[in-house]
Parts: C-alpha cells; sequence; structure tokens
C-alpha cells in the first residue's frame, strides 16, 4: 500500500509542482474499502492537471497538485486536510471519495475559508448550503427519488431494504425512508450489513420471508453491493434488484459478475453510456473526451467516481479562469457563479442557495444487460 506522501511526491514530480502559480489539493481514498472509487478519482485529477499544463495552465499560471490516502478513515481525511491548508497551503480543495470523509473535511476548510468540491454523494454535504462547500455527485436524495419514480412507472408499491451501515449507506437509507411515502411505496422489511461482511443470505432470507414483497432496493456501495447481487441471485429470488450509484461502474460488474447483475437497475450518470448519447446531446462531446483521455493513459475502463473529479477540476478551473484569481475567496465566488458548465454528471449552473447545480434530470435510469448498461428511459 502506498503512503499519502509516497503518493503526494508522485503526483507532484509529474504535475511540475516547482513551477506552479495555483496550488490544489486533494485527500481521496485511493485504498481501503472505497479504493475502487478513489483511485480513478486520483489518476483522472493528474491527468486533467496535465492536460491544463500542457495547454499553457489557466490565466498563464500552471497547476501543482497535492494528494494524500486517507485510505477512506475520516480522521486520516481531516488529519490530511489540516496539512493541505495549513502546510501545503494549497487554493482549493478537492475530494472525500466518501461521505464520511468529506464531512470530516468540512470543517477544516470552512475554517481556513478555502473553497471545497466534494466528490460524495450525501445531501448533507450541501444541504443546508456551506458557504465554502460544494460538490458533483447527485444527492442520495435525489438517486432515491430516481430509482422511486421507476419503482412507480413499474406499479411497484411494496419493497424490502438492505442497507450498509457505512457513511454512504446509512444516509441514503435515510434518504429514502424519509420520501418513500411520497411516491406510494411501502417499505415491508428493512436490513443492513456491514461494510465488511461476506455474505448477506440471513437479511436476504427475511426479506424473502415478508409476504408482498415486489422488489429489493441496495442503498450502499463497493464490495458489499456486489455481495448483496450475488446473494439475491444464490437465493433465487426472482423480483427486481435495485442499486444505488454507488456502484455505476463497471467494477461493480465485475465484482458481481454479469449473470448476477444482469437486470439489476440503478440511477447512473452519462458517462456509463456515452456511446448511446444522441449527437445532440451536449454531454457527449465532453463524456467522450474524458473517456478518450482516461482510457488512453490508464487502461481501464471510464467510470461514474473519476467522473465526479473530472468534473470538479472543471468547474474549478472555469472558477479560476473566470475570477482571474487564484485567490480562494475569488474561486468560492466564482464557482457560486458556475452557469451552464457542461460535465460528465451533468450541466452545473451553481446559485448562492445551490452548491450542487443540477437537478434530477441529469441523473439516468440504467439497467445492466449482459453486462453492459443500458438506458432504460
Amino acid at each position: 500500500m502506498k503512503t499519502g506522501m509516497t503518493c503526494l511526491a508522485a503526483l507532484m514530480a509529474m504535475t511540475g509542482a516547482a513551477a506552479a502559480d495555483i496550488k490544489i489539493g486533494a485527500t481521496l481514498s485511493e485504498t481501503g474499502p472505497a479504493g475502487a472509487l478513489g483511485d480513478p478519482q486520483a489518476k483522472t485529477l493528474k491527468l486533467l492537471i496535465e492536460e491544463i499544463n500542457a495547454a499553457g495552465g489557466i490565466n498563464g499560471e500552471k497547476i501543482s497538485l497535492v494528494v494524500y490516502d486517507d485510505g477512506g478513515d475520516p480522521n486520516k481525511a481531516r488529519t490530511f486536510a489540516t496539512r493541505l491548508v495549513e502546510e501545503d497551503e494549497v487554493n482549493a480543495v478537492i475530494g472525500g471519495t466518501t461521505s464520511g470523509t468529506s464531512m470530516a473535511i468540512i470543517p477544516v476548510v470552512e475554517e481556513a475559508e478555502i473553497p471545497f468540491i466534494s466528490l460524495a454523494g450525501a445531501i448533507e454535504i450541501i444541504d443546508p448550503v456551506k458557504h465554502w462547500v460544494f460538490k458533483t455527485p447527485h444527492t442520495d436524495r435525489m438517486a432515491c427519488a430516481k430509482i422511486f419514480e421507476d419503482m412507480k412507472k413499474r406499479g411497484i408499491t411494496k419493497i424490502g431494504m438492505i442497507s450498509s451501515t457505512d457513511g454512504f449507506g446509512s444516509s441514503m437509507r435515510k434518504q429514502c425512508l424519509g420520501i418513500v411515502n411520497e411516491y406510494g411505496i411501502e417499505v415491508l422489511a428493512d436490513e443492513n450489513y456491514g461494510p465488511q461482511d461476506a455474505d448477506m443470505t440471513p437479511q436476504l432470507t427475511n426479506i424473502r420471508g415478508k409476504d408482498g414483497i415486489q422488489a429489493i432496493l441496495n442503498p450502499g456501495f463497493g464490495q458489499g453491493a456486489a455481495v448483496v447481487t450475488r446473494n439475491v441471485v444464490q437465493l433465487g429470488i426472482k423480483i427486481p434488484l435495485y442499486e444505488s450509484h454507488g456502484v455505476a461502474s463497471q467494477g461493480y460488474i465485475d465484482l458481481a459478475g454479469p449473470e448476477a447483475s444482469e437486470g439489476v437497475r440503478l440511477p447512473g450518470t452519462a458517462l456509463l453510456v456515452g456511446d448511446l448519447l444522441g449527437d445532440s446531446d451536449p454531454q457527449k462531446p465532453v463524456v467522450a473526451a474524458y473517456k478518450t483521455l482516461f482510457e488512453g493513459a490508464t487502461g481501464a475502463p471510464v467510470g461514474t467516481f473519476g467522473g465526479y473529479a473530472h468534473d470538479a477540476v472543471r468547474i474549478l478551473a472555469d472558477a479560476i479562469k473566470r475570477a482571474g484569481s487564484a485567490e480562494p475567496k475569488a474561486i468560492r465566488d466564482a464557482i457560486e457563479t458556475t452557469k451552464g458548465l457542461v460535465g460528465t454528471t451533468g450541466t452545473v449552473t451553481m446559485s448562492p442557495q445551490d452548491h450542487l447545480g443540477f437537478d434530477l434530470s441529469a441523473f439516468k435510469m440504467l439497467e445492466i444487460r449482459k453486462g453492459h448498461w443500458t438506458i432504460v428511459e
């Protein structure tokens, strides 16, 4: 396992830190339970900063990138965030791969008055609005709404839930339970599992034992979600399975297996179905450019989580360019006035009341067919 300092040295060497005028910091979960999310995020940051610098930087100033690997540990994330603002003296921070690490970073950046763009899903990150805090992923509440909309269209009115007890799963479970009644849907079973659990058959057996359940919803991410998917098939459960946007990557299909994941539905971004977008879709060229850059450099398939990092860099670069300054306050103010910026996750228009910048229409309902993503709508 590489250490945060090893990662820092490598990335600074590759991005030409010594000659840079703008310094961007990041604390990401490159390793640990959320490593499948944080690793492509770190790679994406490096690639995009290299691309921007090769094109002359922003307003003629080059960018350096300082990255630490928090391993998904909120305490480490807080420590690294403190180091970024106090020792590295960064102009802005990107990161918080998970909701837990993002929430740990927030008090640090707020006290230091440094703009922060989170890459995590919990609605609490930006609701209520926090002056210095923004984020790129759809909120977990939006994911719940998208799923329940689809269930309603299919005539599903009674479901079972099995949620991860980590920060992401706990937050999404809470949000789903908070709005489920608005869609005329009843939760008949509410089970949970730990992020390191390797078998969820007891919980799924309990769900199967409840009469009338028409679908299962799993708010979770990473290996746990893949285990749930495999266990559903192993138990012979035939009702629809919905996963969260936290598994919107090829890695989930690979972990669960194409057969087990067949027919699974979840809300996702345009990035996963770029080839299926219409030629007039403004996201198509953005998605294609990122896909070419990332896959050409890494040999790995592009994914939603790297896309969150992509959008964070583009938002930050656009803000610095418009502000004509890399001063933290100028960057923050410019981020808040972002308008019509097309990213991989949606078209972003921020405001003092909205530090996410897009609505439910930015989500697409996806279904896995023969190991590939397809668009339901």
